[in-house]
């Protein structure tokens, strides 16, 4: 699994630790298992224009985006036993509960994937 940054146009950290999962298996898997996401955590699934929250334990924000990174959807909070998906959306960025808006992300935004900062393929 890569692990990258992902900022706003305007080059603030909105993401500091990045999971982007490469094995089909891993962007299936997702966030399932775990106890919840630590601040400045989060996870960015390729292909991904909905997710589902099914044996979830935590809630999340996700941010969806199109095929250059704009924001086109933000669902804060998302639930456990819960779905939600946006037109248009090519990928989801799943950040902890309240991280979107203390980020500031709205509809519109550009974000951008910084190189690799650490990690493995997986």
């Amino acid at each position: 699994m890569t692990i990258a940054q992902v900022r706003n146009a305007a080059g603030d950290v909105v993401c500091e630790r990045c999971e982007v999962p490469k094995s089909s298996f891993a962007r299936a898997r997702g966030l399932l298992g775990r106890s919840g996401l630590e601040p400045g955590g989060g996870m960015l699934i390729d292909a991904a224009p909905s997710v589902h929250m099914f044996f979830m334990r935590f809630p999340i924000d996700v941010v969806f985006l199109d095929r250059d990174r704009k924001v086109v959807r933000v669902v804060h909070g998302l639930r456990p036993w819960r779905v939600a998906g946006a037109r248009r959306a090519v990928a989801a960025l799943e950040l902890p509960a309240g991280a979107a808006a203390e980020a500031g992300i709205e509809k519109g935004d550009v974000l951008s994937l910084e190189e690799p900062v650490a990690g493995e393929d997986g």
